[in-house]
């Protein structure tokens, strides 16, 4: 059996490509996927079942589909050694992470999980994209920067040139 960690957060597009990325994976049936949640607190981990979640329901609904196994854990702590240590514990095959765009400064000032994850990793990690993340949702008016974002995300600065001039893309709107 090939055993593969999805860590997921709130990001449905993202734990789609997650999903989808697995159940590509040759072999589907003779897979089976620890679909983790890492909370900040005990309080949230305990009222949280990741399958229950829109993202994790998602990304659950995609791989039992395709007859992969899905067995949901959450965990406390910071993700990326939580996500390190559940890989461990379970022995898995290889860890399918949902990466998003970050700016070299924001990846700086932020961290990111996913970088702290490869670094430290001991086994394959694959890093998936969001699944529409096809057309941009915004884009500078100055520099011409864009941006791949939720509908109802306003972005006041440019990340590129600092210009304010960011505007919604027809793909941009909000969610009704």
């Amino acid at each position: 059996m090939y055993q593969v960690l999805v860590p997921i957060d709130d990001d449905e597009d993202r734990a789609g490509a997650q999903a989808e990325a697995v159940a590509n994976l040759p072999g589907g049936d003779d897979t089976m996927v620890t679909l983790l949640r890492v909370c900040s607190s005990r309080g949230e981990a305990a009222a949280m079942d990741v399958t229950k979640t829109a993202s994790g329901a998602l990304a659950a609904q995609i791989l039992e589909d395709e007859g992969v196994r899905v067995d949901p854990e959450t965990r406390v702590g910071d993700p990326a050694e939580e996500i390190l240590a559940a890989a461990r514990e379970s022995d898995v095959d290889a860890i399918v992470l949902g990466g998003r765009k970050r700016s070299p400064l924001g990846s700086l000032l932020f961290g990111s999980v996913t970088q702290a994850v490869i670094v430290d990793a001991t086994r394959p990690v694959t890093v998936t994209g969001a699944e529409a993340a096809e057309n941009p949702t915004h884009e500078c008016a100055d520099c011409g920067e864009t941006y791949y974002a939720d509908g109802d995300t306003e972005i006041a600065t440019c990340r590129r040139c600092g210009g304010t001039n960011v505007e919604r893309t027809e793909y941009g709107a909000p969610e009704a």
